[in-house]
């Protein structure tokens, strides 16, 4: 699965906007917008997608230390693109990331599975997709 692929899976698409779980007002593809009416295009989507896409990209380059393969890193960045850059800045996940622990990153990616103080399937999907990504199985390298 490519991280365009997987961020589409775990997001969805919905051209009008909506409170996502933990209660962000969101268009697209898990895109954060402030307008609480009118709708967007697929197209409009897309564009949206990739620009917060290189955005996450962007955030995990800055706080990584380490060199990772791509499907490491695009597994960051679907985290990054789920829940922000703070929320990686501060983790033990980069933590073992930055120390090279691999190994234990899969786990540490199984644990971030809450929103608004409760676990979500769709989040723990994610994060075993994400999982799956960082550890090399089943990936397509391409974006």
């Amino acid at each position: 699965m490519t991280l365009v692929e997987l961020l589409k899976k775990h997001e969805g698409l919905r051209l009008t906007p909506y409170l996502c779980p933990a209660g962000y007002l969101t268009i697209g593809y898990g895109h954060r917008c402030e307008r609480e009416s009118g709708e967007i295009s697929r197209d409009e989507a897309e564009v949206l997608l990739l620009g917060d896409m290189a955005e996450a990209r962007k955030s995990v380059r800055a706080l990584v230390e380490v060199d990772l393969m791509r499907h490491q890193e695009d597994a960051l960045v679907s985290f990054t693109f789920n829940l922000g850059a703070s929320r990686l800045k501060d983790s033990t996940l980069l933590k073992l990331v930055n120390l090279k622990r691999f190994a234990d990153v899969p786990a540490q990616l199984r644990r971030w599975v809450y929103a608004g103080g409760k676990e979500m399937p769709g989040l723990i999907a994610r994060r075993e997709d994400e999982a799956r990504m960082f550890a090399g199985f089943g990936n397509d390298q391409t974006a």
